[in-house]
């Protein structure tokens, strides 16, 4: 336990504030039990320790321990949060709690057992609590991480400073670009790096080696973390990672749910499955008809790969502009609205406003008799009536 507090205080310690994500201040952290799911890669662990640095509880009181430390082979974190506990603690965080068998039972013990400790936990996107043993889905706030938008790429990158900008702000008529942006910035000098590089904050590290490094975690997903996940059969994992990559090379995939069965082997029921999977691990979006119908949610009309970035890693040579178009926009807009596909363009967002996306000649033609729509293009940097500017959407949060 003493090796694991040293562990704990020289990661805290170490942290760095120069940059935060957009989630930091969306969560509540005066709640006693809270979650953080999120996608491998997104930033989950720098989240929960830079908050942990700046509690303003002594390092003594405070713990940070990631699951998948060997210490946790020989103990249960049951006993860890109880010797922990003894010595003071208050604040406890477990980091990659999908790997451990049984967890969200374990967390529930604690929470019950100790009162006034506080219990922070973070695991894969997989993870579904309404479906774990436990029954904590009644006493945790819940909050997912996704990856950055171009807003927070331009911040980590240390180039410029933006508040985030609401869809209805971005929609009003009166909107206007030097209300927001400087007048020396121009988005196009750094979206198409964004757009290839810019999803992920590791990418920071090595632009160079990111898409070899992103194609190694999608591998890791699939064939470490869906293990974890109830129904997916390990020994299906090179077939899954076939699926990925047939769809990589077709998106956006109208899904013919019979012809994939065929191609990647896999049984149609299973298939179906894996598809959902997938989604769950943020690899891949499915986009369901406008509508309630039963019908509509278990169909998909297309099938996206979770953003840009994924495209280049996976399709590399067969990248087509319009689909970085779409699978950017699905992937930013997703993040806090309700994204279907209506009967005309291409995205209806929250039941009521409809999107055409396109390049910078892209007309209304298609929307034109939709009352609250808009086109959204790329190479244009200033939104004009109902035209927005494609690199707009990436300031949503």
């Amino acid at each position: 336990m003493n090796e694991l507090i040293d562990i704990s205080k020289k990661r805290i310690l170490g942290i760095s504030q120069d940059f935060t994500r957009y989630l930091y201040t969306r969560i509540d952290w005066n709640k006693r039990l809270i979650g953080i799911k999120g996608a491998r890669g997104t930033g989950k662990t720098t989240l929960i320790l830079q908050w942990l640095s700046k509690s303003g509880i002594s390092l003594n009181q405070t713990a940070y321990f990631s699951v998948d430390d060997l210490y946790f082979a020989n103990h249960t974190l049951v006993e860890t949060a109880r010797d922990f506990y003894n010595l003071g603690g208050k604040i406890i965080a477990f980091d990659e709690v999908h790997k451990y068998p049984e967890w969200s039972k374990e967390i529930k013990i604690i929470y019950d057992r100790y009162q006034d400790l506080k219990i922070i936990f973070s695991g894969s996107s997989i993870i579904d609590i309404a479906k774990q043993e436990g029954d904590l889905s009644r006493r945790a706030v819940m909050y997912e991480l996704v990856g950055l938008s171009f807003r927070e790429y331009l911040s980590l990158k240390k180039v410029y400073y933006f508040n985030p900008i609401s869809l209805s702000d971005l929609l009003d008529e009166n909107f206007n670009n030097t209300l927001f942006f400087n007048s020396d910035f121009r988005p196009y000098q750094y979206f198409t790096d964004y757009l290839k590089y810019g999803f992920y904050p590791f990418s920071i590290e090595d632009e160079d080696g990111y898409p070899l490094k992103l194609r190694q975690l999608v591998r890791h997903i699939i064939e470490v973390d869906m293990a974890e996940l109830k129904g997916f059969d390990i020994r299906n994992a090179k077939k899954m990672l076939q699926l990925i990559t047939i769809i990589s090379q077709q998106v956006p995939f109208k899904p013919n749910i019979n012809a994939l069965a065929q191609k990647t082997q896999l049984h149609r029921n299973s298939l179906s499955n894996y598809l959902y999977f997938l989604e769950e691990a943020r690899l891949i979006r499915l986009l369901f008809p406008s509508g309630n119908s039963v019908a509509n949610l278990q169909k998909p009309e297309k099938i996206y790969l979770n953003n840009p970035n994924l495209m280049y890693a996976l399709a590399q040579n067969q990248i087509e502009a319009g689909n970085i178009r779409e699978t950017f926009v699905y992937s930013q807009l997703s993040v806090n609205h309700l994204v279907t596909m209506p009967k005309n363009g291409d995205f209806e967002i929250d039941q009521k406003i409809t999107f055409e996306v396109g390049g910078k000649n892209k007309t209304r033609k298609q929307i034109k008799e939709i009352s609250e729509s808009y086109v959204v293009k790329d190479q244009i940097e200033f939104k004009t009536g109902n035209e927005i500017p494609l690199w707009l959407l990436g300031f949503l949060y």
